[in-house]
């Protein structure tokens, strides 16, 4: 069983910033990747920024530039830096994790207003 613990959510105005992290805890072995997604009311759950064992970084395309992904192995937490915020980032954000399995943590919600 792995457990996902999400922080760093909040309010922000626009062209703020957060920092949200995932700390995974529980039966993990080997993990090949870490990742946020994120899901907006109304809208699909969808990528933001993905992070793999080896350091390799994929990013949505309305996030580059803006977001930051990071890992910390030791302590198997996986970050998101998130700067220059948009009204259009408001979604809840979602840490998943790979290892084996697929593993999502509860959801932590980001809302960018005025």
């Amino acid at each position: 069983q792995v457990q996902l613990v999400e922080s760093g959510g909040g309010l922000v105005q626009p062209g703020g910033s957060l920092r949200l992290s995932c700390a995974a805890s529980g039966s993990i072995f080997s993990i090949s990747s870490m990742g946020w997604y994120r899901q907006a009311p109304g809208k699909r759950r969808e990528l933001v920024a993905i992070i793999t064992s080896g350091g390799d970084t994929t990013y949505a395309d309305s996030v580059k530039g803006r977001f930051t992904i990071s890992r910390d192995n030791a302590k198997i937490t996986a970050f998101l830096q998130m700067n220059s915020l948009k009204p259009e980032d408001t979604a809840v954000y979602y840490c998943r994790v790979v290892s084996g399995n697929i593993y999502w943590g509860q959801g932590t919600q980001v809302t960018v207003s005025s």
